[in-house]
């Protein structure tokens, strides 16, 4: 427990680390940052110094020249890059708490449930490394389950699906525990990935990571729409080697999805066949809640409804529910203790 003078000083932080984008919760005022999860790095002999963070590094992808490397250092939820991580992590609380100096705070990290103990560890230094004294892990499942306002501490099953960057996590939830989860590998990264290889081998077009990453956004369906959409992209051409303008379709979009697709409805099902009869009649009732940044491809509840026969339900505020339920830990710790890993 932190003696009261220190309190005083102190900012309590809670993360959603994600693949994609980092969001910081500061005890008292709520999400203050929400930045994606890049880092411009220039390499001066074996010193690595950091150009930019976040936003402006994301412009920078794709576009740097040969002696600035735009980078994501997380990977699969989890750190792919360990200098870089801390630096980012760093750069990320400096922002939450605008640049002023602050004793070291008390921090609240979410990470994927299938997380090593080798990998906790390095989210560990290296929040301990940006300057943070007291570290702290939640599962990111449980994080979204507190966020969505599930009743995770209540003898009643919870069934939530979080589609984040890196991973798509898959877990019930009963008693302050996960009684059955499943930690996927695929999840918004791969998604973009399958976007990249269709375009390329269906229309003989080279696109970039963001524009893989709009399309997803702007027309991308996991179940037929009422109306299919289209939207134009530029990329270029493999055959000629010169920039190319070319419609893509939602219909398109689902044929590229569907093995990430299919991956995910599979992690859904495996996970209700390990899940106890009292609790799967708890999920009949009150059904699943689908979260995170691929919560919001359409018509995925839908497809997930269908496939499990279950009623799916998308969060209230998806892309925020892991960063709100670190948040409520972090303000509510006594009550929440024990979610914590």
């Amino acid at each position: 427990m932190f003696d009261k003078l220190t309190s005083l000083f102190a900012t309590d932080l809670a993360i959603d680390l994600g693949t994609a984008n980092t969001l910081v919760h500061v005890r008292g005022k709520g999400v203050v940052l929400n930045e994606p999860s890049v880092v411009a790095i220039t390499k001066q002999g074996n010193t690595t110094k950091v150009l930019a963070v976040g936003r402006d590094a994301k412009e920078m992808l794709g576009k740097t020249p040969g002696n600035i490397t735009a980078i994501r250092p997380m990977r699969d939820g989890v750190i792919a890059d360990f200098t870089v991580t801390e630096a980012m992590i760093k750069r990320f609380i400096e922002k939450a708490n605008q640049g002023r100096s602050f004793v070291r705070s008390r921090l609240i990290i979410s990470v994927p449930a299938g997380i090593t103990q080798i990998e906790q560890k390095a989210v560990r230094e290296a929040a301990v490394g940006a300057g943070v004294r007291e570290v702290h892990l939640i599962e990111q499942p449980m994080a979204a389950a507190v966020g969505a306002g599930l009743p995770v501490q209540d003898a009643r099953g919870s069934m939530i699906i979080d589609i984040g960057g890196g991973t798509t996590d898959v877990a019930v939830i009963s008693l302050g525990g996960l009684v059955s989860s499943q930690t996927l590998r695929v999840a918004g990264d791969k998604l973009d990935e399958a976007i990249v290889n269709f375009v390329r081998k269906r229309h003989n077009i080279l696109i970039g990571e963001r524009t893989a990453e709009l399309i997803k956004m702007k027309i991308a369906s996991a179940y037929p729409l009422d109306e299919e959409l289209d939207l134009d992209i530029k990329g270029r051409d493999l055959i000629t080697g010169v920039p190319r303008q070319l419609t893509v379709t939602s219909v398109e979009m689902r044929e590229a999805l569907q093995d990430s697709i299919r991956h995910i409805v599979a992690a859904v099902k495996l996970t209700l066949e390990k899940t106890p009869p009292e609790l799967s009649a708890d999920i009949i009732d009150r059904g699943i809640v689908l979260c995170g940044g691929g919560a919001l491809i359409r018509n995925l509840d839908v497809l997930l409804s269908e496939e499990c026969a279950l009623p799916v339900f998308v969060a209230e505020n998806p892309l925020h529910a892991v960063v709100d339920g670190v948040g409520t830990v972090l303000e509510n710790l006594p009550k929440y203790k024990r979610l914590l890993l």
